[in-house]
């Protein structure tokens, strides 16, 4: 018997808004609305109303504003998420709740600059510690995520084939470009900032984050480690979509503008890139692929609040759209 015929769907509409400042890649929060949720982080959501909202679309604009007083820009449709297990975004559990998630991209700068200081904002490597590269990688992961999630990996081999362990390893290996040493110590190899979805589904199954115990997956917590902030029912598990899904887009697709100001420095845009994708660029290589990625073009001010000589301003070359199908900056760390 399908889900429908025993419970009513309902459809909720999830915002992960994202600004860049000083370094600090932003995500807009709600507090929960029941008394036992009012201290955790939440995104801005609503439930989708086909007699007031004209689109999905529609309804999630509306309830942003609603909450935060704030119309958004720049907006893309992630994922629905549907598991038979979601818990509502409520008070009551007599709907099947599927979410429609989006990821809106707004600057804190401007006309509305006031309005963006007013509202609570979290970083997002508040909750998510171990996706920050940017000084080396973080010995959260190394000393501690990675030896208990390969302990967790081989306690479920199966006495004959190893089969369920195996498996649990594997996933441990893609997700976070890994291998191990003939005594059994992680060391990562390859590490794609693209998987940050993957990576928290594993700690999830591990229960090494604080969702995992609240949600009944897991008895007790697998490790006094702080492994980040956690959030109202799936929303960690929304922003790590949304994460995800803005590092690889960065590649393809200049939506880092839509972070900027209009006029910036290529520092600026270098640092920007950075503190999204969580790793460090090297400069010259960096600055080369703007230049053959015709990307920007000079504005012919200049600044000299960067300490040194002046430093030119430039601004996106919006033509570019139109010149070819996917102008991004495929970035590459620093070695």
């Amino acid at each position: 018997m399908s889900v429908s015929a025993t419970k009513p769907i309902e459809i909720g509409l999830h915002a992960t808004v994202v600004a860049v400042e000083k370094n600090r890649p932003l995500v807009l929060i709600v507090p929960g609305t029941r008394p036992d949720e009012e201290n955790l982080a939440g995104l801005p959501f609503g439930p989708f109303d086909p007699l007031k909202h004209r689109t999905l679309e529609t309804g999630m604009r509306t309830w942003v504003e609603e909450q935060t007083h704030l119309r958004l820009g720049y907006v893309e449709q992630l994922y629905t998420f549907g598991d038979l297990d979601r818990q509502r975004d409520g008070a009551r559990g007599d709907f099947h709740f599927v979410s429609v998630g989006y990821l809106a991209l707004v600057r804190r700068t401007g006309s509305e600059a006031s309005a963006y200081e007013a509202l609570p904002w979290n970083s997002w490597y508040h909750h998510f510690p171990w996706e920050d590269w940017r000084s080396g990688c973080p010995a959260l992961l190394e000393d501690h995520l990675l030896p208990i999630l390969a302990n967790w990996a081989k306690e479920s081999e199966e006495p004959r084939s190893g089969t369920a362990g195996h498996n649990r390893l594997a996933r441990v290996r893609r997700a976070f470009g890994c291998d191990f040493s003939s005594k059994g110590t992680p060391v990562i190899e390859n590490w794609d900032e693209e998987r940050v979805l993957d990576r928290y589904e594993l700690m999830y199954e591990a229960g090494l984050v604080d969702e995992a115990i609240r949600d009944g997956h897991a008895q007790k917590k697998n490790s006094n480690v702080a492994t980040g902030i956690p959030m109202l029912h799936d929303h960690r598990r929304i922003l790590a979509t949304a994460m995800a899904r803005l590092r690889a887009k960065l590649k393809y697709r200049p939506v880092v503008f839509e972070l900027l100001p209009e006029s910036f420095t290529l520092t600026e845009l270098q640092q920007t890139v950075e503190t999204l994708s969580g790793r460090l660029i090297h400069k010259q290589n960096f600055r080369r692929m703007v230049e053959k990625a015709d990307l920007v073009e000079p504005t012919g001010a200049t600044t000299s609040q960067t300490g040194g000589r002046p430093a030119a301003y430039f601004r996106f070359r919006r033509e570019v759209m139109n010149e070819r199908p996917a102008p991004g900056l495929r970035i590459s760390s620093r070695g």
